[in-house]
């Protein structure tokens, strides 16, 4: 091994060190590119990180970004991808679109990255789309999403309607709870995925108690406690994301309800947000994943062994997290299948419908058609102690149908939202 090669690692390792401190103490690093050596280096591949490391989402997005850094930190390990290093560059988000977009046609244009793996809100990713569908860029998206998309430049390894919105509600109605309200914050994924539900409750023969949006960031829900109480619904459906959820269920648990009087699933609050929640508000309430820290595979506990050396024994695994993680080494199979980075033989590799990953939460394999994975749904209960419990199954991975074209009730959804 070279000193330049030493060198490199141990820059590498100390600003690991670095970022990881900062992240524990609540903090976000915010390095802006890789030192210039390893820049121009012929041995190295630069990748894009793209997320939220302040402002309201960064409560969600700073350990996704560190689970990204740890796939490439195993990946340099292994020896790179085609005998090359991988180089990150990350990028601040800082919880605005514009910004995302900003910042996304940085790391395409000026830092030349491979791939960039980001963005956590929809509307994140649809400022992000454009800018990389213009440059033929690639951005792998790690979330759970309203679905209803497709594009080339774009790898979806979250969950689209049909691996968790839909099993979500159908659990909530398999619990006779048939008189749902839905509560989102109000920006694109909230307001589609109830849309989605609407259409669900209604082919179901269920009903809506109500619905209500709080902006995004927002803390104050007496109001819309207030109009709980009034409906009186069965259970609450909530899309509510970012630091709204700390001041929500602490709330709500001050008005008096519980998770038997009244029963809370959540499809944007997972282990990372229960900790910053706190258990003691949220334990007993549902949630809708593909993943929990708790998921038993040998490749889990492998995952979360390294995540804690890495980054503190206090810090917790989620389904982003783990998407984030594993995202990255499904865009390495395809490098390494089309034998380049260039981004559209990666997505002609992908095309062969061969790609997978032994992935913490199981066998994670590339749609090539739509672009989006088979994910294995999970139903899960909070615990006191912060993790989740699964309480249901799908067993197997589901295919990935993000026009939700297997559902009869949702066949005029797409048309009717103007998606193509």
């Amino acid at each position: 091994m070279t000193l330049n090669v030493i060198s490199r690692k141990i820059r590498w390792f100390t600003l690991l060190v670095v970022m990881s401190f900062l992240a524990a103490c609540g903090g976000a690093a915010q390095p802006t590119a890789a030192p210039a050596a390893e820049v121009a280096d012929g041995d190295t591949i630069k990748v894009g990180i793209l997320h939220s490391l302040s402002g309201t989402m960064s409560i969600s997005e700073v350990s996704v970004r560190d689970a990204t850094l740890l796939a490439i930190e195993e990946i340099n390990a292994a020896g790179g991808i085609l005998g090359k290093k991988l180089v990150p560059v990350v990028e601040d988000g800082a919880s605005d679109w514009p910004t995302f977009a900003e910042k996304a046609g940085k790391l395409l244009k000026e830092d030349k990255v491979a791939v960039i793996f980001g963005c956590w809100t929809s509307a994140s990713r649809k400022a992000v789309l454009p800018v990389v569908e213009q440059n033929n860029g690639l951005l792998f998206y790690p979330v759970q999403y309203e679905g209803l998309e497709q594009s080339p430049n774009i790898f979806y390894t979250g969950a689209e309607p049909t691996q968790q919105i839909i099993p979500g509600v159908e659990y909530l109605l398999s619990q006779k709870k048939t008189n749902i309200y839905l509560l989102g914050s109000d920006y694109v994924f909230p307001r589609t995925a109830n849309t989605i539900i609407k259409a669900q409750l209604a082919a179901k023969g269920a009903t809506l108690a109500g619905e209500e949006y709080l902006p995004l960031g927002g803390t104050e829900f007496s109001t819309i406690i207030s109009k709980i109480q009034a409906a009186k619904p069965d259970a609450i459906f909530s899309t509510l994301n970012g630091d709204s959820n700390v001041a929500f269920f602490k709330q709500f648990k001050d008005a008096g309800f519980t998770p038997e009087t009244l029963p809370v699933l959540s499809v944007s609050v997972a282990e990372e947000e229960v900790r910053g929640i706190g258990a003691d508000n949220i334990a007993g309430h549902l949630v809708a994943w593909n993943y929990y820290q708790t998921t038993d595979t040998p490749e889990n506990k492998t995952f979360v062994a390294a995540y804690k050396k890495a980054y503190g024994e206090d810090r917790v695994t989620d389904d982003p997290i783990e998407a984030g993680y594993f995202g990255v080494y499904l865009w390495k199979a395809m490098v390494e299948k089309a034998g380049k980075v260039d981004v559209d033989a990666v997505r002609a590799a992908a095309k062969s419908n061969e790609i997978s990953f032994n992935a913490p939460e199981g066998l994670v394999k590339v749609d090539g058609e739509s672009q989006h994975t088979w994910k294995t749904v999970r139903i899960g209960k909070v615990r006191a102690d912060g993790l989740i419990d699964e309480v249901f199954s799908s067993k197997e991975p589901v295919k990935p149908d993000p026009f939700l074209k297997g559902y009869e009730w949702a066949k005029d959804l797409a048309a009717a939202m103007g998606k193509k």
